[in-house]
Formats: structure tokens, C-alpha cells, sequence
């Protein structure tokens, strides 16, 4: 057995917290969410409610940090095939430039033209309103400062050509068609940004249950670009240091919810602020089951 200090920031954070009376497994949420393995997580913040010396916390060190043995989530065949460099869908071939299996993220070239992008762009520009984020305690969708950004959704299957660009997520994605939610349009100006959040719904809070009770759980996300960006607004991914240049007519996928229902926690991604020019994105969400 090793031992692995433990930042100091960190444990400044553990005792101020614990002194307001947080939630312990509130607190332990949030260390596996920024890559700390559980185990060590919970030893750390008992040992400082007990008033114990926690310069260095014992734990397997192959386990302690991200990249280690997840006893949080388990990882199986991706959805999407990674032994393949495209993907035929009904019509067209899209090919994939990047790909990462733990967690599982690709990157595809050319999901859209460049005529479908500014298509989007088009018939959203009269219809968008300031984006909102899901509230954890009553799970309803309220204004919030991390998010600077406005949008508007399409009806599954709205019209032909909304029908035609569900069918060819879907299948890239594949995933059945009527487990997407709505294609979402986002609009994002010079300074615009979303802060890192995780797009499934945390199970452990209250918010989340009316969510989960249509469709199940979020399993998936394809964030597709609809224009080039001059500077800024990547999408990154912050404990494992991938980032996503936004580019017109490309897209990044990621899944984050296994057959046991469990949630990838290096899934954990942001909207960099756009630092010149402005960038439309296009999102789409899968469900465990049928959400339409």
C-alpha cells in the first residue's frame, strides 16, 4: 500500500465544507467527480469529521486518481464501433476523425453539410430564447450564470428535413431514433460559455427523479457544429485533457450510462467562452428508452 497526499486546497475544502455541515456523500460525490476514486474520497473526509491527521491518505495508487480501475462505472462495448473509420447511414457516409474508448468519445468529420448547417442556423434564428439548466432541487429548468447562451428545440421528427437529420443521428449514434430527445439549437456570442456540467441526471438528488421518470437516464450526447468558430469555444473535457475545436459540419460524441444504469464521471465537459466570432451547435440527447 502507498501513500498519496492529498492537495491541500483539497483538504481546505473537506473542512471548510464539513464545518458548514454538508452531506458527506455530497462531498464525496463531488471528489469522484473531479477523478478521486471513492475509497479514498470517503477515508479523507471521515478522517477530518474525526479530527484525524490527513497529511497523506493510504490508498492503492492505481486506484486513487483517474486512469486507475473505475469501481464506479464499467466500461462495455461502445455503442458506436470503434474498429470502423465511417459510418454508412441511409444517406450518406460520415467518417470519424478522433476516437477514445475510456471514456468513450469520437469525433466525426462531416455529419452535416455545410447547406444542412446553415439550414439549422436559419430557421432557429427567430425562435431562440436564453438557455437554462435543470435545478437539482425541484428538477425544473431555471436561469443560471454558468450557462450564457441562448436557444430553442426542434420536435422529434418536426418536418422532413428535421426528420431526415433525426434518422442520421440516430444511426450514427446508434440508438433508436425515439429515444432522442428533441434537437436543441444553441446560440453562444463572444463571451459565451457552459461551464463543466454532466449532461445524464445525477441520481442523488431530488431534481432528477421527474426527469428520469420519461425516458430513464441520458446515455448519450452528439454535439454537432453548425459554423466555424475564430477563437474559443472548444469543447473540452477537463479530467482527461481532450479538446474539441469547434468545426462547421463536424460533430463529438460521447456516452456516459452503461446497461446497469451506472454514469461515466470523466464525462465531465464545458463550453470554453467564445473569445472571438459567435458558434451555433446543435445537441442531441438519448434516453435509455422512448422519450417521444
Amino acid at each position: 500500500m502507498q501513500q498519496i497526499a492529498l492537495p491541500q486546497e483539497w483538504l481546505n475544502w473537506i473542512k471548510e465544507n464539513i464545518s458548514r455541515g454538508c452531506d458527506i456523500n455530497m462531498l464525496t460525490n463531488i471528489m469522484v467527480g473531479k477523478g478521486y476514486a471513492p475509497s479514498l474520497a470517503i477515508q479523507a473526509i471521515t478522517m477530518i469529521k474525526e479530527g484525524k491527521d490527513v497529511t497523506s491518505v493510504s490508498n492503492n495508487i492505481a486506484g486513487a486518481m483517474m486512469g486507475g480501475e473505475r469501481v464506479d462505472y464499467t466500461y462495455e462495448t461502445p455503442r458506436v464501433p470503434l474498429n470502423t473509420n465511417y459510418i454508412d447511414t441511409s444517406d450518406k457516409r460520415v467518417y470519424i476523425g478522433m476516437k477514445m474508448e475510456k471514456p468513450t468519445i469520437m469525433t466525426f468529420d462531416n455529419l452535416m453539410s455545410p447547406e444542412e448547417c446553415d439550414e439549422l442556423v436559419k430557421r432557429s434564428s427567430g425562435r431562440m430564447q436564453q438557455s437554462r439548466v435543470v435545478d437539482d432541487a425541484t428538477g425544473k429548468e431555471s436561469l443560471h450564470k454558468d450557462r450564457t447562451s441562448e436557444g430553442t428545440f426542434f420536435k422529434f421528427m418536426e418536418d422532413d428535413f428535421i426528420a431526415m437529420l433525426d434518422r442520421r443521428i440516430a444511426e450514427v449514434m446508434h440508438w433508436p431514433a425515439e429515444n432522442g430527445e428533441g434537437i436543441q439549437i444553441l446560440h453562444y456570442r463572444p463571451g459565451g460559455e457552459y461551464k463543466a456540467h454532466f449532461d445524464y441526471f445525477p441520481y442523488d438528488v431530488a431534481g432528477s427523479q421527474r426527469h428520469l421518470a420519461t425516458g430513464g437516464q441520458r446515455v448519450s450526447t452528439l454535439v454537432m457544429y453548425l459554423n466555424d468558430v475564430e477563437q474559443g469555444g472548444e469543447t473540452t473535457f477537463p479530467d482527461i485533457g481532450v479538446s474539441v475545436v469547434p468545426k462547421k459540419g463536424s460533430a463529438v460524441y460521447f456516452e456516459y450510462c452503461n446497461s446497469k444504469g451506472q454514469v461515466d464521471k470523466l464525462t465531465l465537459h464545458a463550453g470554453n467562452p467564445v473569445v472571438k466570432g459567435e458558434k451555433w451547435i446543435c445537441t442531441k440527447w438519448m434516453r435509455q428508452n422512448k422519450y417521444n
